[in-house]
């Protein structure tokens, strides 16, 4: 399961440089919690989970980014921002990756996907 989800930051993080983005961290890690990817979209900063599955039959990779971990997200961006010396604008995206059996993959970027 760990490869998989490895796999999907890797493939967000490929499609984010694609559409213009600076990859900041990957995997930044607090005693707090974690984010999958911090980004910069102009001079925006991006706050992205990234959810990847094989199959709906749990649902959409999306769906998993429930309240708790949205709460979780908020508190580590909050930490990253405090250590930034001015205050950008920041916003928290989503990019929910399936991964058919077909090799196909469908990229779904939920941007403003939930507020602080």
């Amino acid at each position: 399961m760990k490869a998989i989800g490895s796999d999907g930051e890797d493939l967000a993080a490929r499609y984010l440089r694609k559409k213009g983005y600076k990859i900041i961290a990957k995997n930044y890690k607090t005693p707090l919690g974690e984010i999958d990817i911090i980004a910069k979209d102009g001079d925006t900063v991006v706050f992205l989970e990234v959810k990847t599955r094989t199959s709906d039959s749990f649902g959409y990779p999306f769906e998993a980014v429930d309240s708790h971990k949205r709460r979780k997200i908020k508190n580590v961006a909050l930490l990253f921002l405090k250590r930034m010396k001015e205050e950008p604008c920041a916003r928290f995206d989503v990019l929910s990756i399936s991964f058919a059996g077909d090799g196909k993959k469908e990229i779904t970027h939920i941007k403003d996907a939930f507020e602080v």
